[in-house]
């Protein structure tokens, strides 16, 4: 060898290169193991943020709006507030944001025909489940519903927990769209121009109760 070093043979210098170039098999199995964990977690937290990102979306969305109804559950007080403002009242009820169906659930126990009209669709699956399992699904609807959408010319009775935002123009719609035998029952805030019937309650408890012939100016119908 001219350059004086070692010589080594041909096939030894091809299966060195070939010892530093293929990997073991146990190894390939346990990367490939391993990529397979790492598609699965990937598929867990997509799969956990997309069913995330369906609940949410129909609570967060209506926040995302110029006038919302947020989803603050009734207090037992409240909910008692409002039974007594319907004392000696008859007709069907409708529930303005209807949330989890307490209201409507409760008038149904009273013996009124009760409807609720609520944007979140998981509210209102929730409350006819409820519906269901306190026996008054009969006369306690729930429906899917935005409430500048709707008409309330057919109650008798309206029950709204609203919010300071939506108020003079929920006051200016339900005006222009009762009969002149309504009664408009408002819990939390009431409304800035009419001047109530009955006010029962304290603090957040607080239940107003305006009749459409008062607001009106005209005189209640014998």
């Amino acid at each position: 060898n001219p350059g004086g070093g070692a010589c080594i043979p041909l096939e030894t210098v091809t299966e060195e290169s070939q010892s530093r170039h293929v990997l073991p098999a146990s190894f390939e199995a346990n990367s490939l193991q391993k990529s397979n964990w790492g598609f699965l977690l990937t598929g867990l937290v997509g799969g956990t943020l997309v069913a995330v990102y369906a609940v949410a979306t129909p609570f967060i969305t209506p926040a995302l709006r110029k006038v919302c109804l947020p989803f603050v559950p009734a207090t037992t007080k409240q909910i008692e507030n409002v039974v007594k403002m319907l004392q000696c009242r008859r007709g069907s009820l409708v529930d303005i944001g209807s949330g989890d169906g307490r209201i409507v659930i409760a008038a149904a126990k009273e013996g009124f025909t009760a409807v609720g009209y609520e944007l979140n669709p998981w509210l209102v699956w929730y409350s006819r489940y409820r519906a269901w399992r306190e026996g008054v699904h009969g006369s306690a609807k729930f429906y899917i519903s935005d409430l500048w959408k709707v008409t309330f010319s057919q109650y008798s009775n309206v029950v709204v927990f609203g919010v300071p935002q939506m108020m003079l123009q929920l006051e200016k719609k339900l005006e222009l769209e009762l009969d002149d035998d309504a009664r408009v029952i408002a819990c939390r805030f009431p409304f800035p121009h009419w001047t109530p019937d009955h006010v029962t309650g304290e603090g957040i408890d607080t239940v107003w109760a305006y009749d459409a012939s008062t607001f009106r100016g005209r005189e209640k119908r014998p």
